[in-house]
């Protein structure tokens, strides 16, 4: 076999064991999700989802498609305020958003390296990422102490669990098909309180999730105003070339 065929087919099994990989983990997705209510206009949630993402999320997971002065532009943030409290010492506005953590570090110390957040509610859906924040419990039995409803078994610890605390699992008994008995989920209550209230929280991953489908899409923010001064044009070109019909058969008749 040729070297080229060789770099082809191990191309082909790491694009096969990737995909692999991404039906698992949206396989692990398959509880009922929270429906988040993402709303791009308002300027205040997507500004408070920014600096929840670069206070718990910039540490280990990258958004290396945008850069802190577009952030800084759409969401109407000065660049100094940016420079003071969204970025660290090194770097500079122009730069793309990079993890502080290392990769191999991050593999050595999780099994796998934290993803890339730039497409995330694109590639999972703002209700997952809802869903996935709000839905870690404890479990002794995983290396983090935790696990999650949404994605069982997730390598990721609960980064949050200052502001909302750890919860452990309620359990109900409920007859499955065959007419035995077994044990589902129920709900959650707190094991430790965290810093806020439960409202809070949600806001807090509702802030969270509304910033990172605005990652995903930034173009989204000026798409609307366009859209909304297109359709005004072409409305009033209707209402131009109505008349002008009219005129015109008016002059045939």
């Amino acid at each position: 076999m040729s070297q080229s065929m060789n770099k082809a087919l191990k191309k082909l099994l790491l694009a096969a064991g990737l995909m692999s990989v991404t039906a698992t983990g949206f396989a692990a997705s398959a509880a009922p999700l929270y429906e988040a209510d993402v709303n791009l206009q308002d300027r205040v949630s997507l500004q408070r989802g920014a600096r929840t993402f670069v206070n718990f999320c910039l540490s280990c997971h990258s958004a290396a498609f945008s850069r802190f002065s577009r952030v800084a532009k759409d969401l109407d943030i000065p660049e100094p305020v940016v420079a003071e409290n969204m970025m660290f010492v090194t770097d500079k506005i122009g730069n793309t958003m990079t993890a502080a953590m290392r990769g191999p570090d991050a593999e050595t110390w999780f099994g796998v390296p934290p993803p890339d957040l730039s497409v995330v509610a694109r590639a999972r859906g703002a209700d997952w990422l809802y869903t996935f924040l709000l839905t870690f419990y404890q479990d002794p039995a995983r290396p983090t102490g935790v696990n999650n409803v949404a994605f069982r078994d997730t390598a990721m610890p609960h980064v949050l669990w200052e502001l909302q605390g750890v919860q452990r699992p309620v359990y109900k008994a409920a007859a499955g098909h065959d007419g035995t008995s077994t044990q589902v989920l129920d709900g959650f209550e707190v094991a430790i309180p965290g810093r806020q209230t439960a409202a809070e929280y949600r806001q807090t991953v509702a802030d969270l999730v509304n910033f990172l489908v605005y990652l995903g899409e930034p173009a989204q923010l000026h798409r609307y105003r366009i859209g909304a001064i297109v359709i005004i044009f072409l409305f009033g070109f209707l209402v131009l070339a109505y008349q002008l019909k009219k005129e015109y058969w008016n002059d045939v008749h």
